[in-house]
């Protein structure tokens, strides 16, 4: 398959209640799919939300009682990769046969992390990608990924992989992606920003690939009463205003970006682009200089604890 519909859910996640946006997101996938599309991309943090304009308490040098009953709150909030939320996302890619992409809160332990799913509508959950590297005050609930969740899919519909928000920013994680010959650039994203639209478009020419950049449209109802907003309490209070969008592999904007609401972006995509466009520029190929510059990448999975067994 050389060409086919992909699609970006612009969508507003459930904050309190991530079984309710797995289930808002199976439908979804079964509307992308009614329209033609094989593949989605939700935005970050679609599972277990965005926590937006929250400070959780922690001034610096203290922390709040009440900021410590928000965490709480949130880490119940996040889902485990072997959790009711997962099972239905995966349901929903084998009625459909979509392949899904879709950020979500992932707990572990006493440790949340911001982490991206892969679904394969015949095999279920593939693969994750955790944030290498929360932003500002993400650092306070997140935790940090390692180099072991950075992976490219060989699919019928292309290389597919994720970098998440502002880990865009990161040049050697760039690097590492395009290395892997990533073709299907998945960018859940919570930057709304006017400016947003020139990093993806910047990343579709640099590597000449395809990005898909998915944002919520979520406003401050969304949210739950206990909900501490820097952006004031108002319901119709907007608190992401989207702003997804899909790139070809010279920059071109094939969708989007949205700012009108919730919705769905589509695109087609052609495969052959990515070659096309490789015609003058391929950043790890005939346009790299591996004499003068090299990325050394690690990725071996990293743990608090290693088990060292006694022999016999």
């Amino acid at each position: 398959m050389t060409s086919y519909k992909a699609a970006v859910a612009q969508a507003a996640s459930i904050p309190d209640d991530a079984a309710a946006s797995a289930e808002k997101a199976a439908g979804l996938i079964r509307e992308a799919a009614s329209a033609g599309a094989r593949l989605i991309v939700f935005p970050e943090a679609f599972l277990g939300g965005y926590p937006k304009g929250a400070s959780f308490g922690a001034p610096v040098g203290l922390r709040k009682p009440e900021g410590r009953e928000a965490f709480r709150r949130y880490h119940e909030a996040a889902i485990a990769l072997d959790g009711p939320e997962v099972a239905t996302i995966a349901a929903a890619t084998a009625e459909t046969g979509l392949f899904a992409v879709i950020g979500c809160i992932e707990r572990d332990g006493g440790t949340l992390y911001c982490t991206v799913l892969f679904f394969d509508g015949q095999k279920g959950l593939i693969g994750k990608h955790r944030k290498l590297m929360p932003t500002a005050a993400e650092r306070l609930i997140w935790g940090f990924g390692d180099g072991s969740t950075m992976p490219v899919f060989e699919t019928p519909l292309g290389r597919i992989g994720a970098v998440i928000c502002w880990e865009n920013y990161m040049p050697m994680l760039r690097m590492h992606m395009f290395s892997q010959g990533i073709g299907i650039y998945c960018a859940p994203t919570a930057d709304d920003r006017d400016s947003w639209l020139a990093t993806i478009r910047h990343i579709a020419l640099e590597g000449r690939c395809f990005v898909l950049s998915a944002c919520q449209h979520i406003r401050r109802e969304a949210f739950g009463d206990q909900h501490e907003s820097a952006l004031g309490d108002a319901p119709d209070t907007v608190m992401m205003r989207g702003g997804s969008a899909i790139i070809d592999p010279l920059g071109q904007v094939l969708a989007g970006p949205d700012f009108s609401g919730e919705t769905i972006l589509y695109a087609e995509i052609d495969l052959d682009d990515i070659a096309r466009g490789k015609f003058d520029f391929d950043v790890v190929g005939h346009y790299a200089r591996p004499d003068v510059f090299q990325l050394a990448v690690d990725d071996r999975p990293k743990t608090a604890v290693a088990t060292v067994k006694r022999s016999a």
